[in-house]
């Protein structure tokens, strides 16, 4: 399974200094008009890619289901951004590119930059996504704590079912 090569974006957005802050690249297959949409985070982790599965695994019994992926790059430069954001979340996608590539179902990868919980959650109710796919690193309630968690943030913040594959 190879993923796509990385085509030229679709949209672009830009903050109000004209600084890049996400792109969107399409698969070629048209989204279903009025069909279910789910937004699945991708980062390349393995825990990334076992909620894809999931993810695909589900909309593969649902008709019209389509998936916007998302991929949430740390802040970047305005010259960095112009140079690499496309670049770095295709790179942090491709694994996941790969998986869909053998499936029938649409897709479209949005590369964002920001805070992953909060920008993961803007892009779903942006985009009108039913449900938002992530995957858990399993951690204990201390290590949430301490460090966070994308999935736990991702559960407070949205305002839309979140499905959590462990």
């Amino acid at each position: 399974m190879n993923a796509p090569t990385q085509p030229t974006p679709s949209q672009l957005q830009r903050d109000e200094n004209g600084r890049l802050t996400s792109l969107c690249f399409e698969s070629g297959t048209p989204l279903a008009s009025g069909g279910t949409r789910w937004l699945v985070a991708v980062d390349g982790s393995a825990h990334s890619l076992h909620a894809l599965a999931e993810a695909i695994r589900l909309a593969g019994q649902i008709q019209d289901c389509s998936l916007d992926l998302i991929t949430v790059q740390h802040w970047l430069s305005r010259e960095a951004a112009e140079a690499e954001l496309g670049k770095r979340g295709w790179q942090a996608a491709e694994k996941a590119l790969a998986l869909l590539a053998a499936t029938a179902i649409p897709w479209r990868l949005h590369v964002a930059m920001g805070e992953a919980a909060e920008t993961i959650v803007a892009h779903a109710t942006r985009l009108g996504c039913q449900t938002i796919v992530v995957g858990s690193r399993g951690l204990t309630a201390t290590e949430n704590l301490l460090i966070g968690s994308v999935a736990y943030k991702v559960i407070h913040l949205s305002p839309t079912s979140v499905l959590v594959v462990r």
